[in-house]
């Protein structure tokens, strides 16, 4: 394989070197090719034979120039070495055909090189357009990394009349990802989609049902591009706010649409803490997905909710929709989709290699994308990263402040997590504790106890939290 080379101008032109074919090519191949059928490169007298023979020039032209008799450099030397290519080529050799013959050769041997110098730019154009791993990975980019059947498993059920899924991971491994994957798929299938980010609604808006479900069927009407109508749908005298966003879906938006349409809610999570609205909007949200077993219309509406960990709210276990559908769990990458990630980023890393970070980061997609990404992008030893991973030199150092400004705001939580990181063994915590450590994505359950869900975690801990 061809040595990497920082330069892609130095890369095309090998490519363009290849392209032709002369007179050092020509000795080249006749040189290799001799020695090894006899054990010997060309001799003096045979090089200018055939270096005058490649400019065309006759036996007699030969004899004047280097002051050998025609005879002698015609029978001698030029026949002999004629019968040495051939046999060395497998093929007559003359000195008529002897450029043809030798080219042919060159070619062969050539073009593997220029497939490998080819590959290799393809590797070094795309490592220049690899995205900083930030938020969600697009539907269709390269880098997306599929899990074992998870995503055939939501095309299937989204396809379902009035289906619900239920995606559930920790924070950074990949629900949006895969959220925005559904929704692409059911686009193809010529579905309507409807996107919700709960994190982003206002704080003054959560506070208040009526005003919450006012904006989720306002927010629901533009993206099916459809006239705001709440006017005509709302009546505050008569219905509860719940009658009324249900009547707005069921009389106005799923009879203007004649296609199935897909709503996403992606982090719902972020709304668990406002008892104002979750009882209210989870428990119609499971009416909704139970209308759809006896109504045509609401078969109509499919739901996908995203959220982190398990669901620590009050809801009656008849009202929550996080205890009906098709549960989907996100776990970390494995050895194989690990690998995948690195040949995806055109990186040369050997097992070693590749086992000491995933030592280091578990399978953890974000993680891994960012330690990629630097070494790729920026050119840092992956040796490099691995040493100062926990320090505040390191490339997590961002990532792990973040989570340190988390813990700060709750001595609970951070008296919590201490005992994790100090400890050999798992540690049992409190349900609510586990819940939200989880829900961040810093420990990983083993029935009732957790433990930091990778080195890293433990590492700068330990360090920070004394």
């Amino acid at each position: 394989m061809l040595q990497m080379t920082d330069n892609l101008f130095d890369l095309k032109m090998n490519i363009d070197s290849i392209a032709n074919f002369d007179w050092s090519d020509i000795k080249e191949v006749a040189d290799c090719a001799l020695f090894k059928t006899t054990g010997k490169y060309l001799s003096d007298i045979e090089v200018k034979v055939l270096q005058a023979s490649w400019m065309q020039k006759t036996y007699e032209e030969m004899a004047v120039s280097y002051g050998y008799s025609t005879e002698y450099l015609n029978k001698d030397v030029g026949n002999k070495l004629w019968h040495k290519l051939s046999t060395a080529l497998g093929e007559k050799v003359t000195k008529k055909n002897f450029k043809s013959a030798l080219k042919r050769v060159w070619e062969k041997q050539n073009n593997s090189i220029a497939s490998e110098v080819r590959e290799e730019l393809q590797v070094k154009t795309q490592v220049k357009q690899i995205p900083f791993p930030e938020s969600s990975i697009a539907p269709n980019s390269d880098f997306y990394i599929e899990r074992n059947n998870v995503e055939n498993l939501c095309y299937e059920t989204i396809s379902k009349p009035g289906s619900l899924i239920r995606i559930k991971a920790p924070k950074l491994m990949g629900k949006t990802s895969l959220t925005n994957r559904i929704i692409a798929n059911a686009k193809n299938k010529n579905y309507q989609t409807v996107y919700l980010d709960l994190s982003s609604v206002e704080r003054r808006i959560l506070t208040d049902l009526e005003k919450f479900l006012r904006w989720f069927c306002c927010m629901a009407s533009r993206q099916l591009k459809l006239e705001n109508q709440l006017n005509d749908y709302w009546d505050s005298e008569i219905l509860g706010s719940n009658d009324n966003c249900t009547v707005y879906f069921e009389e106005y938006l799923l009879t203007e649409i004649d296609s199935p349409i897909v709503l996403a809610l992606d982090n719902v999570d972020k709304i668990f803490a406002y008892t104002e609205v979750i009882e209210d909007f989870f428990g119609m949200l499971r009416s909704w997905h139970e209308k759809a077993k006896i109504s045509e219309v609401w078969q109509q509406l499919r739901l996908v909710l995203a959220h982190s960990t398990e669901v620590y709210v009050p809801l009656d276990i008849n009202q929550s929709p996080f205890n009906a559908g098709v549960p989907v769990e996100l776990v970390e990458f494995n050895q194989q989709q690990v690998e995948k990630l690195v040949t995806l980023h055109g990186l040369n890393w050997n097992e070693i290699q590749i086992e000491q970070l995933i030592k280091l980061i578990g399978g953890h997609p974000f993680l891994l994308r960012l330690a990629m990404y630097e070494v790729s992008a920026k050119n840092l030893k992956i040796e490099k990263i691995l040493q100062e991973s926990s320090t505040e030199a390191g490339i997590y150092s961002n990532h792990l402040r973040g989570y340190l400004e988390v813990l700060q705001k709750s001595s609970e939580m951070a008296e919590a997590f201490r005992l994790v990181v100090n400890s050999s063994s798992p540690v049992e915590l409190n349900s609510i504790l586990i819940y939200k450590l989880h829900s961040l994505g810093l420990v990983e359950q083993l029935d009732n106890c957790v433990r930091p869900s990778c080195n890293l975690y433990r590492d700068y801990f330990q360090r920070v939290l004394v």
